[in-house]
């Protein structure tokens, strides 16, 4: 089943995220090399694509896992939680309807 993961960032996150980025991409790139992973991306903290040193207000990751304890241990041990980013995450169950 698909789970969307949902992180919000604490204030002021963008030098914490950007020293966790390159570990947090390489899980997200596990999950895509597996073909589990649907979306992932940031939230600009401003209305930009890139928001500078606006940063960032948290995070979507949109994969498939064997079961919402899966996707919640899964996101539980992400670099951006380790390292302080993530003030909260929400799992939740999610069905994709489109793209078809």
């Amino acid at each position: 089943m698909l789970y969307a993961i949902h992180g919000e960032d604490v204030l002021n996150s963008l030098e914490k995220r950007m020293m966790a980025r390159p570990a947090h991409l390489e899980r997200l790139q596990t999950l895509q090399n597996e073909g589990r992973l649907i979306l992932a991306g940031p939230y600009p903290s401003i209305d930009s694509a890139d928001p500078g040193t606006a940063g960032f207000s948290g995070s979507l990751i949109v994969a498939e896992f064997a079961s919402l304890e899966a996707a919640q241990t899964w996101a539980e041990a992400d670099p951006y939680v380790t390292a302080g980013v993530y003030s909260k995450i929400t799992v939740r169950p999610f069905k994709k309807v489109f793209p078809i």
